[in-house]
């Protein structure tokens, strides 16, 4: 038989309290407890565990990473298609519609924040709503919502 050093430690109230409730429904003494803790830690074992999750935790980060950058690319496209649709098709205004055109745009910009305000509080974006559209259009307009 082995012999063990003894060794004072000293824990938080509230963590001991969940070793010695460890203890009891494992049926084991504290010092086992400590014992499998301190030895999983010091463990090779759990440096692979750790390196697992945080692999994981890595690789779901560089998917929504992916994600994001296929939104930018949508988007980057999206807005470059509207502007030289937009400059291809919008004539000129003369000088004496300038003003109107001003008052009429401000107006149209505050409709354009506020109704950007309500998708943004609900959750529902463009992107996802692009989505729904294409799918719905590949089947053939069979989905219903």
């Amino acid at each position: 038989m082995q012999t063990k050093a003894r060794m004072n430690v000293y824990f938080e109230p509230d963590l001991l309290k969940k070793v010695e409730a460890l203890a009891l429904r494992r049926n084991v003494s504290k010092s086992a407890v400590i014992e499998a803790a301190v030895a999983s830690f010091l463990s090779a074992d759990a440096s692979e565990r750790l390196e697992a999750v945080f692999a994981r935790r890595m690789d779901k980060l560089g998917r929504q990473v992916d994600g994001l950058d296929e939104d930018l690319a949508i988007l980057g496209e999206t807005l470059s298609l509207f502007i030289r649709f937009w400059l291809t098709v919008t004539p000129p205004l003369p000088d004496s519609a300038q003003a109107s055109a001003r008052a009429k745009g401000a107006e149209r910009f505050d409709g354009f924040l506020q109704s950007l305000g309500r998708r943004l509080a609900t959750g529902d974006r463009f992107l996802k709503e692009l989505s729904r559209d294409i799918d719905s259009a590949r089947t053939g307009g069979a989905e219903t919502d």
